[in-house]
């Protein structure tokens, strides 16, 4: 049995479009002669299309595109994709069909509503767990977080007597999620001596990335296949569920267990005797398993994928954004050369009385070695002016931050007005660091269409920094910006430690008070100066509001902020210091 994964990049609400790019993968499927095509979960509308939802016309296009689909799919193919089907109710589905019908219709069972997902939202849970008879073996076809669980229709399938799990999917990336994945579906096809076959969605949809890596296992939990990470691809695999059978007479595990229920089974008509002939694998390139990226390289493709998808998908075409000199703004436009291209990428140098003459090199000095053009626009007169205009309100008080984030508003409204002029989308380059403690200035630093790693903390973006100059095998970042101490420079002599710990200090606090929600005591007893934890604790939670007029950004770590992280604004919840 010769399956073909269709790791496709689909875009939402581009129901038409989304089918054209399917039916492409189709044919080339087809023509290597695979005998079952799979795609990713909601092909038809892509993923999430949220509130599309709502709409009924919405509904019946990408039911008429399911069907215009359906009419591509050759006699002696079988396809599994994915879509949203109507039937008193919504359901998150997928369509198996061949010779232009729709076989049958699967509905996903388990609704994920954890996180960034919001499925119970719009849909109905499924029922049942059928198997697809296809050229004399049974195929279990699931869909994403029906295979996450070490029962539900998986296992139904596999006691069922299918020998292939087939999992179409849209799971979203964060660091380190594609490991802990391929265990948990390695152990999946282990516990039921099938192969299991998982075909996942790639790219950028506003603040979440799609990683590909699609993967077939073999009945011992081995990777026998893998496809790219972060770009379309099409994985051809050959199976032999004999070996499936084979693998189940020696293990007596499944023998202590019953089906809950009578298995369905779906048969797809075979393909004529000498209809076709198939093309040898090794002809098409072989069996597959591309090699995975280092946690600093997926980040870095992440980014790279979520920003060049987030234009092309919403028409934009050029970005501005600041360069000051700093790690953080040399990261963000790294990234925007390579997801755009350096002619479209331009960097505004906007020094002021406090901005060292190092910063100013070190920014010049990026610009050249990414290609980027770049404009200066002092700040200095625009600062002045401000102070005169308020130097009788302010009279007899000290210069304080007030000062400070007023220069960083003019840099803002200078990004802005370049936006507006010239029709470019603004960056803003702040870190998840910086972002959850409110180590930023609202309508200043803040200000943009896209925060390109407002989910990357400072300890990752140095790493990530000098992953770039080793993979470039050059000096991309310069190594005068990724030895000097962070400063904002905004004052004279202004350090980052001045106002917050460390960083090394600092990434692990926030990382265990926002992603894994522990209270100050658990930090504290971690090893962590109760002090320090406090500190950060206060200002985490003072910082909602400015989180919420952030502009959206790409996920990087299990739990972001916004759809993912949901803390209410007005909240008095303080932990108390206990005994």
């Amino acid at each position: 049995m010769r399956i073909a994964l269709a790791q496709m990049n689909t875009v939402v609400g581009d129901v038409w479009g989304n089918v054209e790019r399917a039916v492409g993968a189709l044919e080339r499927a087809v023509e290597s002669g695979a005998d079952l095509v799979a795609f990713p979960e909601l092909t038809m509308t892509g993923y999430p299309p949220e509130d599309l939802l709502l709409r009924p016309r919405f509904i019946e296009e990408n039911l008429e595109a399911l069907s215009e689909f359906a009419g591509k799919v050759p006699e002696g193919v079988a396809a599994a994709v994915g879509f949203v089907d109507l039937n008193g109710d919504l359901y998150n589905a997928c369509a198996v069909i061949s010779g232009g019908e729709i076989l049958h219709r699967y509905h996903k069972r388990y609704l994920p509503n954890y996180g960034v997902f919001d499925e119970n939202r719009y849909f109905r849970e499924g029922e049942g767990a059928p198997v697809v008879g296809l050229n004399g073996s049974l195929v279990g076809v699931n869909v994403c977080e029906d295979i996450w669980y070490p029962g539900g229709p998986a296992r139904e399938q596999a006691l069922g007597g299918a020998t292939v799990l087939l999992n179409i999917s849209a799971s979203p990336y964060h660091r380190l999620k594609g490991d802990s994945r391929e265990r948990m579906l390695s152990v999946r096809a282990s516990d039921y001596g099938c192969y299991v076959v998982f075909c996942n969605l790639v790219g950028g949809q506003d603040e979440l990335v799609f990683d590909g890596r699609s993967a077939v296992f073999d009945p011992g939990g081995n990777v026998i296949a893998r496809a790219k990470q972060f770009e379309e691809d099409l994985l051809l695999v050959d199976l032999h569920p004999e070996d499936a059978l084979f693998h189940r007479l020696h293990d007596p595990r499944p023998r202590k267990e019953n089906p809950d229920r009578a298995t369905v089974v779906v048969e797809v008509p075979g393909r004529e005797e000498g209809a076709s002939v198939v093309p040898d694998l090794e002809h098409l390139g072989g069996l597959r398993v591309e090699p995975t990226l280092s946690e600093e390289g997926e980040a870095l493709q992440a980014l790279v994928l979520g920003l060049g998808d987030y234009f092309r998908k919403n028409g934009f075409s050029r970005a501005v954004l600041g360069l000051s000199g700093g790690i953080d703004s040399s990261l963000a436009a790294y990234v925007a050369a390579k997801a755009l291209g350096p002619r479209n990428v331009t960097g505004v140098l906007m020094p002021s009385r406090y901005t060292s003459d190092l910063s100013n090199t070190d920014a010049e000095a990026l610009a050249k070695n990414l290609g980027v053009d770049t404009q200066v626009v002092p700040i200095r007169p625009a600062f002045d002016a401000y102070r005169g205009m308020l130097e009788e309100a302010f009279k007899g008080l000290p210069e304080d931050v007030t000062e400070e984030n007023l220069q960083s508003r003019i840099r803002g409204n200078i990004l802005m007005a370049l936006s507006n002029k010239f029709g470019w989308i603004v960056l803003s380059t702040g870190n998840k660091s910086e972002m959850s403690v409110g180590y930023s200035t609202l309508y200043g630093d803040m200000a943009g269409g896209f925060a390109v790693i407002r989910d990357v903390p400072k300890t990752l973006v140095y790493r990530v920094c000098r992953h770039i100059n080793e993979v470039e095998g050059r000096e991309v970042i310069p190594e005068s910006v990724l030895q000097k101490e962070p400063s904002a420079e905004l004052r004279e002599d202004q350090r980052d430690v001045d106002s917050l710990p460390p960083y090394e200090v600092l990434d692990p606090i926030l990382q265990a008070y926002i992603e894994e929600d522990k209270g100050i005591g658990e930090i504290v007893a971690s090893g962590f100066d109760e002090e320090d934890v406090r500190r950060v604790v206060k200002l985490v939670d003072a910082a909602e509001y400015k989180r919420r007029q952030a502009p959206t950004g790409i996920k990087v770590t299990s739990r972001s902020f916004g759809r993912d992280r949901r803390m209410p604004i007005t909240n008095r919840y303080r932990e108390r210091r206990s005994e």
